[in-house]
């Protein structure tokens, strides 16, 4: 039987970096701290649009209503060592999913997750609220804080 490595690291996709996966990020961050886990974590996005700026304002006026912290994180677009340096990569959706697999080694893949599997509710992807009103923003933390509780409980088992 194959021996389960350690989960230690993980890395939140989206297509830009600016909503969903540093949401992600930050929502895991605060999660991981709580249970007294030493996980790395950081975030992506498979599209280089938002390079260096900070999250969408409106993410982080959601999330720091909540209690997260967004200091400190800057977009970035994922690379060739991420798919090297990290146990887990999560994607939002489908669609970026697809964009891991096609962009990855095959030898990466089964590293490539979509985050909603580890999720209690049904739906399978988390939405892009970029275009949508501030609902849109706490109905992508609802779902982000349930699959980030699910893949804490994953981690412990691994």
């Amino acid at each position: 039987m194959a021996e389960k490595k350690k989960i230690s690291s993980v890395l939140f996709i989206c297509l830009g970096n600016i909503c969903r996966s540093p949401s992600a990020e930050a929502v895991f961050r605060h999660k991981i701290r709580q249970h007294n886990l030493f996980v790395e974590v950081d975030s992506a996005g498979t599209q280089g649009f938002h390079t260096g700026c900070a999250p969408d304002e409106r993410s982080v006026q959601a999330g720091e209503a909540r209690g997260y912290d967004f200091g400190g994180l800057k977009c970035r677009k994922v690379n060739e060592m991420d798919f090297e340096q990290f146990d887990l990569i999560i994607a939002m959706d489908d669609s970026n999913l697809k964009n891991l697999q096609r962009d990855s080694r095959e030898e990466h893949h089964h590293k490539i997750k979509l985050f909603m599997e580890f999720s209690s509710f049904e739906d399978d992807v988390v939405p892009d609220p970029y275009y949508g009103g501030k609902k849109g923003f706490e109905y992508v933390l609802d779902l982000i804080e349930d699959a980030a509780d699910g893949l804490i409980e994953h981690i412990k088992r691994s």
